[in-house]
């Protein structure tokens, strides 16, 4: 069976189902354009005051609060562990080429 030979009501539903699905993936992105902004941040304020890249009391913390948080929201906690631990490798990263470009470092 092909997507054309589906039932004109439930093509509609599907439509509609994934309209919001395309929506819901257009915030997410923008979301994670937000964070990285605020992250990049963060890394400039580490590299100008010699602070590591990582911080990994932090990452555990933030790990255990996302790991709660997707329990109430009914999502796996596994899956949003997987999905903070790959956006903190991207932030710290980015920390570590921050930390490397000269224009960061304090002025003697």
């Amino acid at each position: 069976m092909t997507t054309s030979d589906i039932d004109e009501s439930v093509r509609a539903e599907l439509d509609r189902l994934r309209a919001s699905i395309d929506n819901i993936d257009a915030a997410v992105v923008h979301m994670l354009a937000e964070r990285f902004k605020c992250t990049q941040q963060v890394g400039h304020l580490k590299a100008q005051h010699h602070l590591p890249p990582a911080d990994p009391a932090r990452e555990a913390r933030q790990i255990a609060r996302l790991r709660q948080l997707a329990e109430s929201a009914k999502l796996d906690p596994a899956f949003a562990e997987k999905l903070l631990n790959f956006i903190i490798a991207e932030v710290i990263r980015h920390h570590e080429q921050i930390a490397d470009q000269p224009g960061d470092r304090p002025q003697h």
